[in-house]
């Protein structure tokens, strides 16, 4: 093939490339004259307090066939921000593609404010355009009108000059209460029985046996806690005889001490305290006859140390 024949078909690929080309764009014009677009904007209220939420409408009709894109969201640069993502509706219209996108908005500035939409995106036939929609609304202040009327309380001082300072009037709340409460505790511990003179230690001891007698700890299956008690009652007792009978004494140094002293069964006693020991450190088990039985123990040594004790009454001191 002879140079000239190449050149020529270069020649002719161009023109045809062209030609299409300018199909291309002739259609593409056409499309883009075809696609006319109405838009529209409505605000309401169109008179708004700041961050109060309102709603911007746009409205958007274009050819039967074209695709509609609305942004979003606002641009939140703007004095005018979204606070919901836009929500899309379709008109029931056939003859055309007519749709609205609703903004969920709110103004964070006053007076007349400009609500920006970004473009709306309109396709058809590989044809697009953008529509730019805007509105207006108009924000009003939440401060008073005329704040010059508000006159301000003039300044406290640091130190109070008053004659009685609130510290002082706290101090005497103070002591109206502790004395109050003093009073009422005077008051309750008069009304208590034997609260003025304490009773002897046997009448003592045997108004606290018949008081744990009567919490029925037995009955309950509180059989340990029983026998706790009445040993203390008895300990108590010992306490208040004997001084060498200290209640910080442990069982078996109780026992030894009062094993000297002819008023006092020690034998009896001892036992009574180790198995009692046993009961209330070594979780011995006890049943209710047992537990009884200890009580009935620790009572008649209470009333065998009183009674021997007890001076004897010779028949003229008797006369």
């Amino acid at each position: 093939m002879s140079v000239l024949s190449r050149m020529a078909r270069g020649m002719l690929g161009g023109l045809a490339l062209a030609a299409a080309t300018g199909a291309v764009g002739v259609r593409a014009a056409a499309a883009q004259a075809a696609l006319s677009v109405k838009s529209g904007i409505n605000v309401a209220p169109d008179t708004v307090k700041v961050g109060d939420p309102f709603h911007v409408v746009v409205g958007i009709r274009a050819p039967r066939g074209a695709t509609i894109e609305f942004p979003r969201l606002l641009d939140s640069a703007g004095a005018v921000q979204s606070l919901d993502p836009v929500a899309v509706r379709t008109s029931a219209d056939t003859s055309a593609i007519e749709q609205y996108g609703d903004y969920r908005v709110a103004a964070w500035d006053v007076d007349s404010q400009r609500v920006h939409i970004p473009d709306v995106l309109v396709r058809l036939n590989g044809a697009e355009r953008r529509v730019e929609v805007s509105g207006v609304v108009y924000v009003q202040s939440v401060l008073p009108q005329d704040s010059t009327q508000r006159v301000p309380k003039p300044p406290r001082p640091i130190f109070e000059t008053t004659m009685f300072p609130w510290w002082l009037w706290a101090l005497l709340a103070a002591a109206a209460l502790a004395l109050i409460v003093g009073l009422w505790w005077w008051w309750r511990r008069r009304r208590r029985p034997g609260a003025g003179h304490a009773l002897p230690p046997y009448e003592r001891a045997i108004a606290e046996f018949e008081r744990v007698d009567a919490l029925g700890l037995i009955e309950a299956g509180e059989r340990g806690r029983y026998v706790t008690l009445v040993v203390e009652v008895l300990r108590d007792y010992l306490a208040a005889r004997y001084a060498q009978a200290g209640l910080s004494l442990t069982s078996s140094e109780l026992a030894r001490s009062m094993r000297e002293l002819p008023d006092v069964p020690g034998d009896r006693l001892t036992r009574l305290l180790t198995e009692a020991d046993l009961i209330k450190f070594a979780r011995r088990p006890v049943s209710g006859d047992r537990a009884r039985e200890i009580g009935r123990d620790a009572r008649a040594i209470v009333e065998a140390e009183h009674e021997a004790s007890r001076p004897v009454e010779t028949a003229e001191a008797a006369a």
